[in-house]
């Protein structure tokens, strides 16, 4: 049987693929990935561009709240917000941590940490995920 991390990683859409994001862990409580940050995801100072850091976090608060949904409901990012703390080199590898602030019935939020290989934050990014559709009842209910 496939584990849930690896499940995740294989039903990625092309974009979050691109972005070279690689789930390491996935849980209800908290999903973790890291990247390679590459010269097609840097500015012009050969650093990671925020909006690949946000695209990358998005997509992991969205994982965190589907790994939560039950079977006939779905997500859409509501809002989101991102502290830029440091930069990300090219050629360095980043690593990516969600954690739930709230899991609610309608809502999720999530927080995002981006760290360096020393352990320094980089980037936090705060998320609102809303929960749309109704839960599919179990047969015979």
């Amino acid at each position: 049987m496939t584990d849930l991390k690896t499940r995740i990683q294989n039903k990625l859409p092309p974009f979050p693929a691109h972005l070279g994001i690689e789930i390491t862990e996935a849980t209800h409580d908290r999903v973790r990935a890291e990247v390679t940050v590459r010269a097609d995801l840097s500015i012009e100072t050969n650093t990671l561009h925020g909006g690949a850091i946000m695209a990358i976090a998005d997509t992991l608060g969205a994982v965190a709240t589907i790994v939560n949904l039950k079977k006939g409901q779905w997500t859409a990012t509501l809002e989101s917000k991102t502290n830029f703390l440091g930069a990300a080199p090219t050629g360095t590898r980043v690593t990516f941590e969600c954690l739930p602030l709230h899991k609610g019935r309608r809502t999720m939020i999530w927080q995002t940490n981006m760290r360096d290989t020393a352990g320094q934050l980089l980037a936090q990014v705060t998320q609102t995920q809303m929960i749309l559709g109704e839960p599919t009842p179990a047969p015979g209910a």
